[in-house]
């Protein structure tokens, strides 16, 4: 309960900042959302792709996840979701009051770096709890796609709610609210995990100060370490102890990385293609009234987001029912990558006759996304050591990261190319 609960807060700013994308690059343009097109002879394109929200609302998760294995255990679990909370709050007020796309992009890279230091936290976290955790956290977060989507869709589509984006973002800052409740409130934290005290600064560092080192120093056995000691003070004693006990972990984090590349290479593929085909190919995809529901081009979008996300939901939430074999993860990236190449002939020669039919597709999309998360985390939580499957986690959780800066990459040319083609 209290992990599906974090993981859906935690991605739910990274969700909506997606869901809002197209309105994301219409503030400078003051645009105000057009019915649906009776017939679609022409493309409508932005000058810059929804692929470079993407890269706003991913790369700072990305540059958080690969620096903060090195540091990161040092820092409180209470501190690290204090940050996370108040950096999804400030990106929500932002977004919500910028008049410019330009400030809009600077809430949405707050949101990043909230969403990217609480997913390397909670999975971390959840190596003190059972294995069951890492399918309520993923359940949580697929969870949160549907339903930060899905709220966002129905609140400013024109013929439902018909909320203004402006007001929807500031209708989100709910959230944050809910977030502190969940951790503070509802989560059993195990004593063994270090709390940090608001009034004692000397706990919101783990194993910080000189006494840390100095005990370390007492542990080194051997001529070596003691000539050292003998022969220097002992503040350059330490430090250079420190300097060589820093050199070791390093080395040991890397050796330990390496075996984790068979579980990251297949996530990182899959969400290559995924975010290449949602965020610089579904914009580019646009129906007529009558094969359209007679919805807008910009409701459209939303809603592709939406069934792409209940796809995540449905395969993240499964996975107590049906578990996918490590040896089987490659073969949901060969599947995604298909169906990227099937969404690139779509967007430029139209080949789906009615908008149902994209939707059935997306789904799978989601289907194979969300497969792809629940079970690595899984097999990493099962074949990894218990006294590696902290850091184990931590690094595996960029792999998603990764792929996703890939497609936004990818995902801007691509628009652009498609762009000058005719229709």
């Amino acid at each position: 309960m209290y992990f599906r609960l974090l993981g859906l807060c935690n991605n739910f700013a990274y969700v909506v900042m997606l869901s809002a994308a197209k309105d994301i690059l219409e503030k400078d343009a003051k645009h105000i959302e057009k019915p649906c097109r009776p017939e679609v002879t022409t493309r409508e394109c932005h000058i810059l792709s929804t692929g470079s929200v993407l890269l706003a609302d991913i790369i700072p998760a990305l540059i958080i996840k690969m620096s903060a294995p090195m540091f990161i255990h040092r820092v409180p679990f209470g501190i690290r979701h204090t940050t996370v909370v108040l950096l999804q709050a400030a990106s929500f007020l932002i977004v919500g009051i910028s008049d410019s796309t330009g400030l809009a992009l600077f809430g949405v890279i707050l949101a990043s770096f909230g969403s990217g230091l609480g997913e390397i936290s909670y999975l971390a976290l959840s190596s003190n709890y059972p294995s069951s955790v890492v399918a309520a956290w993923s359940s949580g977060t697929g969870g949160a796609g549907l339903i930060g989507a899905s709220v966002y869709a129905l609140l400013t589509d024109s013929k439902l709610l018909a909320v203004s984006p402006k007001h929807t973002m500031l209708i989100m800052l709910t959230l944050p609210i809910l977030f502190s409740f969940a951790y503070w409130s509802i989560l059993q934290i195990p004593r063994s995990i270090h709390r940090a005290k608001l009034f004692q600064p000397s706990t919101w560092i783990i194993g910080g100060g000189s006494t840390t080192v100095s005990s370390e120093a007492g542990r080194i056995s051997g001529e070596e370490g003691e000539t050292l000691l003998r022969h220097t003070d002992s503040a350059e004693g330490e430090l250079v102890l420190r300097g060589e006990e820093m050199n070791t972990n390093s080395r040991t984090r890397i050796q330990k990385a390496l075996p984790l590349l068979r579980f990251m290479i297949p996530l990182i593929s899959v969400y290559l293609a995924e975010y290449y085909i949602n965020q610089g190919l579904l914009e580019l995809m646009e129906f007529d009234c009558s094969h359209g529901f007679s919805m807008s081009s910009e409701s459209q979008y939303r809603w592709f987001q939406v069934t792409y996300q209940l796809g995540v939901f449905v395969s993240r939430s499964s996975s107590n029912y049906l578990t996918i074999p490590t040896k089987h993860l490659t073969t949901l990236a060969i599947l995604q990558t298909f169906n990227a190449v099937f969404f690139t002939f779509t967007a430029i020669y139209s080949i789906l006759p009615h908008i149902f039919l994209a939707f059935f597709v997306i789904f799978f999309e989601g289907l194979l996304g969300g497969a792809s998360y629940v079970n690595t985390f899984r097999a990493v939580h099962r074949e990894i050591p218990v006294e590696s499957r902290e850091f184990s986690m931590g690094v595996v959780s960029i792999s998603d990261t990764i792929g996703i800066v890939f497609a936004g990459f990818l995902a801007m040319p691509v628009h652009n190319k498609i762009c000058s083609l005719p229709l």
